[in-house]
């Protein structure tokens, strides 16, 4: 009797910038489906344009056996960003999206969100089946193709999601702290609207009042 282990890849996108969700992606494979992601030249999402994490996306939901996406709020990070959690919040979604899939994998690889994989492994290992061999590693959407297949559907559901925010609010920019015109966008909309909107995350300046109004400050508190 041939045993077919089933491999997980999990990442995420949008763990940096300070507009819009942070997205988590699950895919699990066999060692089939495995290597025709690879055929189809499934990469880190990064490395990919965006019309071609498109059709890619497309492509990996008919090869998998299945997938999963979990979309984080911009109030639920500030939430776990204030309990200074935001990796044990990551770690949660990712175990999340490993249990949304139709079944269990025999083992897992994530792509850190930690700056110690160890430990992001053990926090993911707490909410999973204690079966599941789970791997946590820096870069993993670069060296294996089933986590780069995950952090292309997580690109997509999140680019989706800033394109719409942008086609309703002009001049939101990119949605990184360090963007000027993102920068530009919260200064006007404070001065008209005198609170932040909802897909802004407020844990991600500080804020300083005056007089005459407030003063954004973008200070970044996450990282990319």
């Amino acid at each position: 009797m041939v045993v077919v282990r089933m491999i997980a890849g999990v990442d995420e996108a949008g763990r940096g910038p300070v507009i819009g969700p942070l997205v988590v992606a699950a895919v699990l494979v066999d060692e089939e489906q495995e290597e025709k992601l690879r055929s189809l030249g499934v990469r880190d999402s990064k490395k990919v344009s965006p019309n071609r994490r498109e059709e890619l996306a497309n492509m990996i939901k008919r090869v998998v056996t299945s997938y999963s996406v979990v979309v984080v709020e911009p109030a639920e990070i500030d939430q776990a960003v204030r309990r200074k959690n935001l990796n044990r919040l990551e770690a949660e979604k990712f175990a999340e999206a490993i249990n949304n899939l139709s079944s269990m994998p025999d083992r897992v690889i994530v792509d850190s969100a930690d700056n110690n994989p160890e430990r992001f492994r053990d926090e993911i290992k707490k909410y999973v089946s204690p079966g599941i061999d789970v791997v946590a590693e820096h870069r993993a959407d670069q060296n294996h193709v089933v986590v780069g297949a995950a952090s292309i559907l997580a690109k997509v559901v999140r680019d989706r999601e800033i394109n719409r925010l942008r086609e309703k609010y002009p001049g939101l920019g990119s949605g990184y702290p360090s963007d000027p015109e993102t920068q530009t966008f919260v200064e006007e909309w404070m001065k008209t609207h005198r609170d932040y909107p909802p897909f802004i995350r407020q844990s991600w300046k500080t804020i300083k009042k005056h007089s005459r109004g407030k003063q954004t400050d973008l200070t970044h508190f996450g990282s990319d």
